[in-house]
């Protein structure tokens, strides 16, 4: 049991538990708040900078050539799961807080998860470089795109991309990573040969960020603004989000004719959402009081999307997959 538990264990769980519970403890307010914003803006610059340094050229190429995988994971990503979040925010607008309603849109809209889709792909026995590659292009599609997709599908009245915002995701995380993959040729080995350290910075920034927009959600009443019947909805319909995308991935993927590989790594790569991503552009895009409520369906989506995978990547493991 033991062994099991350390095979599907994952520090983010503990890092987005603890970022949560601090900020309903402590919270960061005033000078306080904008103080750890600003620590959590040079985190991602970081963060992203790392990024376009580990992240080969050669993979994103490969990537692109490989259109009848990564084509339908696009438009799976930001075309389905994007409208299916759009329709899940408009049942919650009537039973939810708007702006946790709006969350389930601003999940559908994000790009999947790097780590837990390969690393999953992999105990699942799914086709590795497939996945690697096309979760990694999926991340860096989603800088530029789940943004002004968002504004698209929340209209004007919910949100607004302006020129500020447009000017923040270039400086802080675009810019980086660009700046990475210039210098790519000169710190690959040496950011490869620190790649367990470079995972925990992920969950660092990623901690601050969530602790930063709770603290602003906290402020504003979160813990006591939904009814016991409330939270019960809330968790049924993220639930029910995870167990959706998952199934309807897994049946897209054999429509499309894919071998047991290469199905496993769409089902993990177009399922997953990432954090990584998510609470960047929240912390860009939203104010602190508002990016709390926004993020809540991701955090707990995320939360639910690990505890799914595993025993999912466990039951995969158990069959020889096809030749890739």
């Amino acid at each position: 049991m033991r062994s099991l538990i350390a095979k599907f264990y994952d520090p983010m769980i503990v890092v987005l538990l603890l970022a949560t519970a601090l900020a309903n403890v402590l919270p960061a307010t005033g000078e306080a708040r904008a103080a750890a914003q600003i620590i959590a803006n040079i985190g991602v610059f970081v963060l992203f900078l790392v990024n376009g340094m580990r992240i080969r050229r050669s993979e994103i190429l490969a990537g692109f050539a490989n259109w009848r995988f990564f084509g339908p994971l696009s438009l799976w990503v930001f075309g389905a799961m994007a409208l299916a979040g759009l329709a899940l925010s408009h049942f919650a607008a009537l039973h939810l807080n708007p702006l946790v309603a709006l969350g389930f849109l601003f999940l559908g809209c994000l790009p999947s998860t790097i780590q837990s889709a390969t690393s999953y792909t992999s105990i699942a026995g799914g086709n590795i470089a497939l996945s690697v590659v096309g979760a990694a292009l999926i991340n860096i599609a989603g800088v530029f795109i789940t943004a002004p997709l968002f504004a698209l599908l929340a209209g004007s009245e919910a949100a607004s991309l302006g020129n500020e915002v447009i000017i923040r995701i270039g400086i802080i995380l675009i810019l980086p990573f660009m700046i990475g993959q210039a210098v790519q040729g000169w710190t690959f080995d040496w950011v490869s040969a620190r790649k367990a350290k470079i995972v925990w910075l992920d969950r660092i920034v990623i901690g601050v960020l969530v602790y930063v927009a709770f603290s602003g959600a906290v402020e504003q009443g979160l813990a006591t603004m939904f009814s016991g019947r409330g939270w019960a909805m809330f968790i049924a319909l993220t639930a029910g989000f995870v167990l959706v995308a998952n199934g309807a991935a897994w049946l897209a993927s054999g429509a499309l004719g894919y071998p047991r590989g290469d199905r496993i790594a769409f089902l993990f790569a177009a399922a997953q959402k990432s954090v990584a991503i998510g609470a960047p552009l929240a912390a860009i895009m939203f104010a602190p009081e508002v990016a709390g409520f926004v993020i809540a369906p991701l955090l707990l989506y995320h939360l639910l999307q690990l505890f799914l995978a595993a025993p999912l990547a466990s039951h995969f493991s158990q069959f020889e997959t096809q030749p890739r």
